[in-house]
């Protein structure tokens, strides 16, 4: 196949997607390097339409298929019917210094077919906060910079939700929201009126629930409220790589994805004092091939994307590509999802709801708005919602009685849980084995990531609060718990090439550029200088959009 290219991306995820996206459309001719196996849109979503007595086990997870992947079956959506999303333990190791559960899904697409799909903006606050308060360093850029590009993205990937007027969770270009239930809407009243500045509102999520016409170009329908996404959805309800940034970038006829094609690394060409291309490996042929570029944007996942750089050395760079200081890998972070809570409500017995919501209510962050208030840095989301429980109240468990009551809907319940800020510290890192490779003789990641006194202080008033916000909304019997899980299973991680003015003490630029090597960008989330509260994904489509833009400019000025 041909090897040379205008641009190069690595990855096909969210940012991936993106990056391909917006080069395409600019007029690049763009290779998309997978390490995954192929995945088309509708064609290669296997359980999309299976109701649970197709499936083998009846959608439970059979106990040899926990067995045979400890780790990655604890991820949030993984089970008998989306397995095939998820990498399996045995074929993709790597070392815990401690604890840390890596959640992956190596395919065309990546991680995109089963995000969470939650897209709440950053506020001003989050950008400047880690200066401010003592915790960190400042981002190179401010709101200001990023809004545009949230609006270029939400108007093309389709975001639900409404205009609340929270300083915390700007508004941004919205589809309607799905609407709360009766009990949520109690919920969102009594927080509000007993606080006054919390605020319980519909979920920002990448739904389509009243289509646009961009939407319909890329060929995606109405969101069905199924809530079966992590399965992919054939009406291309919900945004992911393979029913539109993809498709969109290949419309162009400037797009060749290249799946089964393990990075090895960055290639520098020291006369040139630039990146030249991407050394591959055929995952299933081991055949390895060098593809050549102008420009090179990094989207492997976070980890991924630090690994490759921490593998490409050269002369010029020993430890890595652009770490002349040895930061690269440092400052990984991650969101703290150990605390939920949950109690019941009484009444409503006469309400229910229509079909399966695949969004959740989203109480905005209240805490160290502007200034530290709490004895601990950052904030949290809160995520929540209210349910009926399946099933009438019976001391049954078998007969007649028993049926009939599980032909009745149950009582209400009421969930939350914590998505809180962690702090970027240096000793929180990842680097590579000095011995250990994998099956393509890469060196494995080891990851050394751990929580602070800071997340405990987090957890402790989450949990306080949480108990008394879903009391005051009216509930009873309300239980809090620390799960304790290790980072990881939030499937947010962040860092390890953070974005800063100074390349003395940061890997990129404002621009998303290495320092050091100015025609490589990257946009996922090993970019971030800090983590916020808010979920990032939508953060790095709009950093992609914005840095692909600067680098074409700069491609049609010479300058790389």
């Amino acid at each position: 196949m041909q090897t040379t290219f205008d641009a190069i991306v690595i990855g096909s995820g969210i940012s991936g997607g993106w990056a391909a996206k917006e080069l395409c459309e600019k007029g690049l001719k763009t290779l998309v390097l997978e390490r995954g196996r192929n995945v088309e849109h509708i064609k290669d979503y296997p359980t999309a339409n299976l109701a649970p007595w197709e499936l083998p086990h009846r959608g439970f997870t059979p106990r040899q298929l926990i067995d045979e992947n400890p780790l990655i079956s604890k991820a949030a959506g993984f089970g008998e019917d989306t397995a095939h999303f998820f990498v399996k333990d045995a074929d993709h190791p790597y070392v815990q210094e401690k604890p840390f559960d890596w959640i992956r899904g190596y395919q065309v697409g990546g991680k995109s077919l089963i995000w969470g799909r939650a897209c709440q903006r950053w506020s001003k606050y989050e950008f400047t906060a880690p200066e401010r308060q003592g915790y960190g360093m400042s981002w190179p850029i401010g709101y200001d910079d990023v809004a545009p590009w949230y609006s270029h993205v939400e108007r093309f990937i389709g975001v639900c939700g409404n205009l609340d007027g929270i300083e915390a969770m700007p508004d941004g270009e919205f589809l309607p929201p799905f609407d709360f239930n009766c009990v949520e809407r109690q919920l969102s009243e009594r927080i509000r009126a007993h606080y006054g500045n919390r605020f319980v509102v519909q979920g920002r999520w990448a739904h389509l629930s009243q289509p646009r016409e961009i939407h319909l170009q890329q060929g995606r329908g109405k969101c069905a409220a199924r809530n079966l996404c992590m399965r992919g959805c054939p009406l291309g309800g919900y945004f992911s790589s393979n029913s539109s940034t993809l498709p969109w970038a290949a419309k162009t006829g400037n797009l060749t994805v290249r799946p089964d094609s393990v990075v090895h690394s960055i290639l520098y060409d020291e006369a040139r004092g630039k990146a030249s291309g991407v050394r591959v490996i055929d995952a299933r042929t081991r055949t390895v091939s060098e593809y050549r570029a102008r420009v090179i944007f990094v989207n492997a996942s976070a980890l991924n994307s630090v690994l490759i750089l921490l593998n490409s050395t050269s002369r010029r760079f020993p430890h890595g590509l652009g770490n002349d200081h040895g930061l690269l890998g440092r400052y990984v972070a991650f969101h703290n999802y150990r605390a939920s809570a949950n109690g019941s409500i009484d009444g409503f017995e006469d309400r229910y709801f229509y079909g399966r919501n695949p969004t959740e209510c989203i109480l905005a962050n209240f805490r160290n708005l502007g200034t530290q208030e709490m004895e601990y840095v950052g904030g949290y989301t809160t995520f929540t919602g209210a349910y009926r429980v399946r099933g009438a109240p019976t001391t049954e468990r078998v007969g007649g009685a028993y049926k009939d009551a599980q032909a009745q809907p149950g009582p209400w319940g009421v969930y939350m849980y914590m998505q809180g800020e962690t702090i970027p510290k240096v000793a929180n890192h990842v680097r590579l084995h000095e011995t250990r490779k994998d099956q393509w003789g890469i060196p494995l990641l080891v990851t050394s990531v751990g929580y602070d006194e800071n997340d405990e202080k987090m957890i402790r008033d989450w949990r306080a609060q949480a108990k008394e916000m879903l009391e005051v909304a009216g509930c009873h019997d309300v239980e809090t718990r620390d799960n304790g899980q290790p980072p990881g299973l939030d499937i947010h991680e962040m860092g390890g090439a953070r974005m800063g003015r100074d390349p003395r003490t940061s890997m990129l630029n404002e621009w998303n550029q290495l320092h050091a090597c100015r025609n490589v960008f990257v946009t996922d989330g090993a970019c971030m200088t800090s983590t916020g509260n808010q979920s990032p994904s939508i953060l790095y489509m709009a950093l992609t959009a914005r840095a692909t833009t600067h680098a074409v400019e700069e491609m049609a000025r010479q300058n790389l």
